[in-house]
């Protein structure tokens, strides 16, 4: 299916690893010329040296910190008009909330409520100027099922959940969707981190642990960033004006719930 987007420009943060890197690589696989965000240079660049062999799309790259002011503004300079947002940024750790501060909640809000919320104002006015624009916000699953010891992500993405609920209402008469994609167990460098540190408490090898809780899952493994990113770049697609303000989640069949 050609998805009718091949020229566009897009914006997608948290780029150089996991699911950011999937949905740049699908995007541009469509002909969309892609500017990526990481804070680290050298994994930011050799990402965008295989995107560029692999598709000949122009590619940019911004090492900042997009949960910042200064690392907004650095971005919206190499990409000021973007017809595409993929918004993404790495969740606060785990804990009990009776250990964390405002400061924690601050700096949670930050980088997975507000710093969505303040690219979608730099932008989404263009869009709807141009006709055109896609929103893909990249929360969790956590939002459907909240995980208790993830509580500043369940609260941070909940709000950006809220939020985009009823801005999507006003976008979409001008071909402008909002729409949120909800990854539950894929295969990233923070899954494996995680897996050591399960496997770590359970005393067993993190090959181990890897297998006992991919074979939980009802698809009988974890995803993968590539099928992550395919799904971003249809919910981009010219196909997709039809549908804003949506969650879509990807968990392998994870979440036991009917809605």
């Amino acid at each position: 299916m050609d998805l009718g987007i091949a020229g566009k420009k897009a914006l997608v943060c948290a780029a150089s690893k996991g699911l950011g890197r999937g949905c740049a690589f699908s995007l541009a696989r469509e002909g969309v010329d892609v500017t990526i965000l990481a804070r680290t240079p050298g994994p930011l660049e050799a990402t965008a040296e295989e995107i560029r062999k692999e598709t000949g799309v122009t590619v940019n790259t911004v090492a900042c910190d997009i949960s910042t002011e200064e690392g907004r503004n650095m971005a919206l300079a190499a990409c000021p008009e973007p017809d595409i947002l993929v918004n993404n940024a790495g969740g606060p750790p785990p804990g009990d909330f009776r250990d964390w501060d405002r400061d924690d909640w601050i700096k949670a809000l930050d980088a997975n409520m507000l710093t969505p919320i303040f690219l979608i104002k730099a932008t989404v006015d263009g869009m709807i100027e141009r006709k055109f624009g896609r929103v893909v916000n990249i929360t969790s699953a956590a939002v459907k099922a909240p995980i208790e010891i993830l509580g500043l992500s369940n609260g941070a993405r909940a709000g950006l959940t809220g939020f985009i609920a009823g801005l999507s209402r006003k976008t979409v008469r001008h071909n402008v969707t909002i729409n949120n994609l909800l990854p539950g167990p894929f295969d990233t460098d923070r899954l494996h981190s995680n897996m050591k540190v399960k496997a770590d408490q359970a005393g067993i090898s993190v090959e181990e642990m890897f297998a006992k809780r991919a074979a939980e899952n009802p698809a009988g493994r974890f995803g993968t960033a590539h099928e992550f990113g395919e799904m971003c770049a249809f919910i981009c697609s010219d196909q997709a004006g039809f549908m804003t303000g949506q969650n879509f989640l990807m968990d392998g069949g994870s979440y036991p719930g009917t809605l």
